[in-house]
């Protein structure tokens, strides 16, 4: 049975099947995304969701800015976490949440997080002595541990409230119960298979181990606090009445989220939007919409604007420093003069 799906999936990799379907869907998930956007702000007035947003409390905007400082410290530890697990452990701390807080700030915001957050993860981690090889593997391992704390978070907080989920997917919610039970269960499946010995993915130098049982439920706590610290984040911002509870927001929150991952649109513009106006459709659209944008300036502004300078000053550093690296070399092994280079050039052809 593993023989066949991975032989089939050896099939669609070639054929590119997998890749082109990804399009689709993304383009499918824009387009119903702005379709359901347009009608949703249509009669939107400007001037109430700027009144929305000077109304809002500096000690609201205060905690979110809290709180997503949290969430991006959490997410510093995705890649301590994949770092270590790859076997290079020479790599400090700080390098670790430097790639891991520009990556993911930059992904966001550009799009293709995959890629971007890729290319900037090299960039720092090749000083290191990490070839592309490594980075792959620590771009594989950050995932899995978004996706396991996507998967705990989801399934758990909608076999708690299923009515959260069924405003966004418009499924009833014994069936969005179901689903999320099957997601639990296909967790704790997970966990027990990488329990029992150790499992492998990849072939040659792609090989991954697979973190063993007990650093698996490590990375889903990482997972669901780091989500947990948005999904906060956003509570604090989204009008107090009707209050639909913490969970509720968190539930809506995070599929929007994965609304806009999948749709590799820049911040999940768009996508996440209407996600979130459907799923809280209870609440005021204009003080929605004013929490959303203040949301996205604190998330998703502010960090990318952080991160680009501090990549800025670390190639100035990194110039400078191989300058003067330069320059020390040629005071210890400096070239010799013109007038010395032709004789030693005429005397080694046997000139006079």
């Amino acid at each position: 049975m593993l023989e066949a799906i991975r032989r089939t999936m050896t099939l669609l990799r070639q054929k590119q099947i997998l890749h082109k379907l990804g399009v689709v869907i993304s383009v499918a998930v824009i387009g119903i995304a702005c379709y359901v956007l347009y009608h949703m702000l249509r009669g939107i007035d400007t001037n109430e969701v700027i009144e929305a947003i000077k109304s809002t409390e500096p000690r609201q905007i205060a905690m979110a800015a809290l709180f997503v400082a949290a969430g991006y410290f959490t997410l510093t530890f995705y890649d301590l976490f994949a770092v270590r697990a790859i076997g290079q452990s020479h790599v400090p701390y700080r390098i670790n949440a430097l790639a891991a807080f520009t990556s993911y700030s930059i992904g966001h915001n550009v799009g293709a997080s995959v890629f971007t957050g890729g290319a900037v993860r090299y960039r720092i981690y090749s000083a290191y002595g990490l070839n592309a090889i490594d980075v792959a593997k620590i771009c594989f391992l950050a995932g899995l541990t978004f996706w396991l704390g996507n998967a705990a978070v989801l399934g758990l907080g909608i076999s708690y409230h299923p009515e959260a989920a069924a405003s966004i997917d418009q499924l009833p919610p014994w069936l969005n119960r179901t689903v999320a039970m099957m997601i639990i269960v296909a967790l704790v499946a997970y966990v027990v298979w990488v329990w029992t010995q150790p499992r492998v993915v990849g072939r040659g130098p792609w090989t991954v181990v697979l973190p063993g049982g007990p650093l698996t439920l490590l990375q889903i706590a990482i997972g669901i606090i780091d989500l947990g610290f948005c999904a906060l984040a956003m509570y604090v911002l989204v009008p107090d009445e009707p209050n639909l509870g913490f969970v509720v927001v968190a539930v809506i929150f995070v599929s929007a989220t994965l609304l806009g991952f999948a749709s590799h649109s820049p911040g999940g513009l768009g996508v996440f939007d209407a996600a979130m106006l459907v799923g809280l459709w209870q609440m005021d659209r204009e003080e929605l919409l004013g929490g959303m944008l203040l949301f996205r300036v604190l998330y998703y502004l502010s960090p990318f604007v952080i991160s680009v300078i501090l990549l800025t000053f670390r190639e100035v550093i990194i110039g400078a420093r191989s300058k003067r690296l330069q320059q020390a070399a040629l005071k210890l092994d400096p070239a010799p003069p013109p007038e010395a280079a032709y004789v030693r050039k005429r005397s080694d052809s046997g000139g006079v």
